[in-house]
C-alpha cells in the first residue's frame, strides 16, 4: 500500500505542509509512522480524505453559476497574446500550465490581462476560462 510524506500529501492537497500536519494531528488525515519514525499518510486514507473534501466543497455551494465542468483550476494569467479575432491565454494554476485559445471578444468580456486571477475549467478537449 502506498504511503506519502506530509510534504507529498500537502502538495497533492494544495495546502501547506503545516496544514496537512494539523489535519493529521487532528485525526482528519490517517497518519502513521514508518520504520524510521517519520510521519506517513496512508494512500487509501488520503484518497478517502480527498474524495470527502471534494464532496464537502460541492455541498458548500461554490460561488458562481452551476456548471457540469468539474476540472476547475484556479490560477493567474501569465501571458496573453491577441490578434484581431483570437487570443492565446496562458494560465499558471499551481504546478499546472494551461494554454487556451479563445476569442478576443471573450478576453474583452472577461477583462483578462496578465496578473488577473481566473478559473480554467477543463472538459474533454476544451478549456473554459472564467473569472472567479
Amino acid at each position: 500500500m502506498p504511503t506519502y510524506s506530509i510534504g507529498q500529501a500537502a502538495r497533492l492537497l494544495r495546502v501547506s505542509p503545516e496544514t496537512a500536519r494539523r489535519w493529521a494531528d487532528a485525526g482528519r488525515l490517517p497518519m502513521g509512522r514508518d520504520g524510521s519514525g517519520n510521519r506517513v499518510i496512508d494512500g487509501a486514507g488520503l484518497a478517502r480524505f480527498v474524495r470527502e473534501r471534494a464532496v464537502e466543497g460541492e455541498r458548500g455551494g461554490a460561488a458562481g453559476p452551476p456548471t457540469s465542468v468539474r476540472n476547475a483550476l484556479t490560477g493567474i494569467v501569465t501571458d496573453l497574446t491577441m490578434d484581431e479575432v483570437v487570443a492565446r491565454v496562458e494560465v499558471q494554476a499551481g504546478p499546472h500550465r494551461v494554454v487556451s485559445l479563445v476569442t478576443r471578444e471573450a478576453v474583452d468580456a472577461l477583462a483578462l490581462a496578465v496578473g488577473v486571477t481566473v478559473i480554467a475549467r477543463v472538459k474533454s478537449t476544451s478549456v473554459d476560462v472564467e473569472r472567479p
